[in-house]
């Protein structure tokens, strides 16, 4: 919407103007839950925005959607009436509840710009848009020009965030954030389960003591009873309003304070906070928020779920073992606060602890034991080796097993996320390393951002992990020579020291290779380097030793020359969910009397996803509950797959094209044709079927939840 009015004689004039620019937090994702909702909200901010606007001297431009354009003469005024109208926003919402508060970020710049008609464009106003992406929920984000003019006028709590390449803006520009209050930020993560409970208000009431703002982010059942209250909403629709909750949250945190029994360790939803958090931290110059990790209770040598693990593996935690131990949680954790940055561990140059998993290449005489019935196992990330609750899927084991004896063998396995695709390559790593083989096992789940930021220090961290993989020290620095560049150095570290090392066949795992699709220069350098060793071994002896299994979740959606890429070569594996038969040897190895009704209906409602069928089994051959109370609340917040409904709830807020395209297919009887780059990363998730080109929901339990919490 257009504003009726010009500044005074500026129409048709070139001029140096501060523009200030707002949005919504999450805008997108809150159009999907309530459109009529969300644009009243918007309408109810736009109003005070317009009266301070006035009262400093401003003009509104116009609106766009979920933002304000607005144009001020002094860049005083300008920054002076953008922290008004935070702190009033802020004062507001203390009084309502989450469901009815809008997040606003703000940007400023000062340049040139032109006004025209009814509208003013220009270099000026486009920075000034890109800035306010740059700022946090409930923030202010500033260019350098702005800064400069203001910082002798304005007390502020300004925070350096160095230069930043801007989308569509040619020149990185130098930006600070500003904040309306000066305090530390943490948000409290915790379950709503003693003894965490009892631990998360302590550490409560002494933060708020020493004057930090905190977030309790283990309030998830009184939340969603609040909501389950308000006029407009039910429980079911809570969960949506509590994630975008959250996920606001914990991008204005500086630090998170996680709390880890060994029940809440395996949650993942929990999982998936840490890895956002992760994810932030390497996004953002501050590196924050920080993550502590508090083991509760946890026994000396617990370990948490691989994922989980693998997200907390840089970071020191501390224990808090009884009660006697609280004053000394306190002072660690007021301590973490006041220092200000991240007690982390340098990857690079401190050897981790291993985990508590097998290692692979030391179980050369292992055997998997055929046992047919065993004591329910609790599953989380990929099948023990040692597990009675890995179920075959012939003939894929045996012709994985047969082609890994190949020289230079690759085989490629893809499937949805908790299909088990790491539990097989576990298994053919295994199966080698019982033929004498060498076997590295490498995640690039474990690899931080940074490490993707160049191709130089991609291919260092790599061959680094392969090396250490094989025992074998650092000789990088002998080999490395950027004279013939990355790729050749790569080859060169490999082909005359990692390989001619070895007296038997390598064989190399690459698990979650889907991180590096995220990065197309990184993606298309690497994955043209693997294709050319694997073409190299057709001739040349030294390599005939290198095999290679990887491992991704969705198709690979980012354009790759055919000739040049991996993923049209070697033994092509596409993990199908489980069939009836295997369903039911499962339910004899978990020890269940049951006929093949029982199973047509826990089938009926998950499908044959692997995860989903062993997490029910675990839990029926427990007792834990009936068959018929499993079905009847399964797709609800208090079922058995509530903390994994929740995740994917969370996931699909932070990206609302792929949550408008769930919408639109769970109340639709039949496949739907989706765009292709949202089919593929639902399929990755594992929410959908692919057949051909139209997707359906993978499994009722789905369909109904994402039924009840997105229509």
């Amino acid at each position: 919407m257009l504003s009726s009015a010009l500044p005074p004689n500026f129409a048709g004039q070139r001029i140096l103007a501060t523009i200030v620019f707002t949005d919504v937090v999450n805008f997108s994702a809150r159009m999907v839950l309530d459109e009529e909702h969300t644009l009243n909200l918007i309408d109810r901010d736009f109003r005070l925005m317009r009266q301070l606007c006035r009262e400093y001297e401003g003009q509104v431009m116009k609106t766009l959607g979920d933002g304000m354009l607005m144009y001020f003469a002094s860049a005083v005024q300008a920054v002076t009436c953008a922290v008004e109208i935070q702190k009033e926003l802020q004062k507001a919402a203390c009084n309502l509840h989450p469901i009815d508060v809008l997040n606003h970020r703000i940007g400023i710049h000062l340049g040139d710009v032109f006004f025209r008609e009814a509208d003013v464009l220009g270099n000026g106003v486009n920075i000034a848009a890109r800035l306010q992406n740059e700022a946090e929920p409930g923030g202010i984000c500033i260019s350098q020009t702005v800064y400069d003019v203001v910082k002798n006028y304005i007390q502020m709590a300004a925070i350096y965030w160095g230069p930043r390449k801007l989308k569509g803006i040619n020149d990185a520009i130098p930006l600070y954030q500003i904040r309306t209050t000066a305090n530390i930020r943490v948000l409290l993560s915790h379950c709503e389960q003693e003894p965490e409970l009892s631990l998360a208000m302590q550490i409560y009431g002494e933060l708020k003591a020493a004057g930090h703002e905190i977030f309790l982010a283990g309030e998830t059942l009184s939340l969603l009873e609040e909501t389950g209250r308000h006029s407009r909403y039910n429980l079911k629709q809570g969960d949506c309003w509590l994630l975008l909750h959250l996920e606001e949250e914990l991008r204005r945190s500086d630090y998170l304070l996680l709390l880890l029994s060994e029940k809440s360790a395996t949650s993942e939803l929990i999982a998936e906070k840490v890895r956002r958090a992760r994810e932030l931290r390497n996004y953002r110059p501050d590196n924050k928020p920080a993550i502590l990790p508090i083991r509760v209770g946890c026994s000396v040598n617990w370990m948490p779920s691989y994922d989980l693990y693998s997200y907390l593996q840089p970071f020191h935690q501390q224990d808090w073992r009884s009660p006697d131990d609280t004053p000394i949680v306190l002072q660690e954790v007021l301590s973490f606060l006041s220092e200000g940055k991240p007690t982390e561990i340098d990857v690079f140059t401190e050897q981790l602890p291993p985990p508590n998993w097998p290692d692979l290449s030391a179980l050369e005489n292992s055997q998997l034991p055929p046992v047919p019935v065993a004591a329910p196992e609790l599953p989380e990330g990929s099948v023990a080796l040692d597990s009675a609750f890995y179920v075959e899927r012939p003939p894929i084991e045996d012709r994985c097993y047969e082609t890994i004896l190949q020289p230079g063998a690759l085989i490629r396995i893809k499937a949805p996320r908790q299909m088990g695709k790491t539990s097989l390559m576990a298994r053919i790593l295994n199966n080698s390393a019982q033929k004498g083989y060498r076997v590295v096992s490498l995640s690039f789940q474990l690899a931080d951002n940074a490490i993707f930021e160049d191709l130089a220090k991609f291919l260092r961290w790599f061959c680094l992990n392969v090396g250490r993989g094989l025992q074998l020290p650092n000789k990088l620095a002998e080999y490395w020579d950027e004279e013939f560049g990355s790729k050749i150095s790569c080859k060169d570290y490999f082909e005359n020291y990692l390989l001619t090392n070895l007296t038997s066949p390598l064989v190399l795992g690459l698990d979650e290779v889907d991180r590096i699709f995220q990065y197309p220069q990184i993606a298309d350098e690497f994955f043209s380097l693997l294709r050319a060793w694997h073409e190299e071994a057709k001739f040349r002896e030294i390599w005939k030793n290198f095999r290679m299994v990887v491992v991704h979740s969705t198709e690979v959606y980012i354009p790759l020359n055919v000739n040049q890429s991996p993923f049209n070569v070697g033994l092509p594996i596409e993990l199908p969910e489980f069939n009836r038969p295997q369903v039911y040897e499962l339910v004899q190895r978990h020890g269940l009397n049951w006929n093949f009704s029982q199973v047509e209906q826990l089938m009926a409602m998950v499908g044959g996803h692997p995860y989903l069928v062993r997490l029910a089994l675990y839990h029926l051959a427990r007792h834990d509950m009936t068959l018929s109370q499993l079905l009847e609340t399964a797709a609800t917040e208090a079922g058995l797959y509530g903390d994994h409904l929740r995740r994917h709830l969370w996931i699909l807020g932070q990206h609302p094209e792929l949550a408008a395209a769930m919408k639109e297919m769970v109340v639709k009887d039949g496949p739907m044709q989706l765009e292709s780059m949202q089919a593929f990363k639902l399929h990755g998730l594992g929410l959908v079927h692919l057949q051909g080109n139209e997707s359906t929901p993978r499994c009722n339990l789905y369909r109904q939840y994402f039924r009840d919490r997105l229509s």
